[in-house]
């Protein structure tokens, strides 16, 4: 079987699952994505294909995805979850430079006060 045959050939899903061929399209599109970034099959399979591959995956049930109110209760979660660590890789940031910035000031100080003081001072305080 060549692979004109396997295009031309009907997928057959778990409906209770998956509730038409867009959602299945939607779901092998998302996880051929991660496929192509990297991530490992979660099937054995001979295919090369991401895109193959992920409708493979999604038709062995191999894939979690969510719908509906779920999916958009989920989605605005990662959206607040990113904001936050926006926000806290900025805040490293700007405490990062205002570290260097209070340290260029200190050097600044104490090289002043290094200059400021003489040799009969140094050794007075000594004493």
């Amino acid at each position: 079987m060549d692979s004109m045959d396997i295009i031309s050939l009907p997928v057959e899903f778990d409906s209770q699952k998956i509730d038409g061929r867009f959602r299945l399209v939607n779901i092998a599109a998302q996880r051929a994505k991660e496929l192509a970034s990297g991530a490992e099959p979660k099937i054995q399979t001979k295919a090369k294909k991401v895109t193959t591959i992920a409708i493979q995956e999604a038709i062995a049930n191999k894939i979690e995805f969510l719908t509906g109110d779920e999916a958009a209760r989920a989605k605005e979660q990662s959206k607040k979850l990113a904001f936050r660590k926006l926000l806290e890789d900025r805040k490293r940031e700007l405490d990062a430079e205002e570290l260097s910035e209070l340290e260029k000031d200190l050097n600044v100080y104490i090289k002043e006060k290094e200059e400021s003081i003489t040799a009969d001072e140094l050794f007075d305080s000594e004493e």
